[in-house]
């Protein structure tokens, strides 16, 4: 498994989260809910990422 995509996707997911919580009052109000529903799916995804290569550490493929 590619790791180093994985790893660039859980940062950018983390980035774009804090991003949208540091700039909440300044985001215009149609895209609020379409961006953090977007984020809140990507950092769905990250954390299940992190899960599974948790769970796949020690196997070797």
């Amino acid at each position: 498994m590619e790791y180093n995509s994985i790893l660039i996707f859980i940062i950018s997911a983390f980035c774009l989260g804090a991003v949208l919580i540091m700039m909440r009052n300044s985001v215009p109000q149609k895209l609020k809910r379409g961006l953090a529903g977007t984020a809140a799916f990507m950092i769905l995804i990250a954390f299940i990422l992190i899960v599974y290569s948790l769970f796949n550490m020690g196997s070797s493929h």
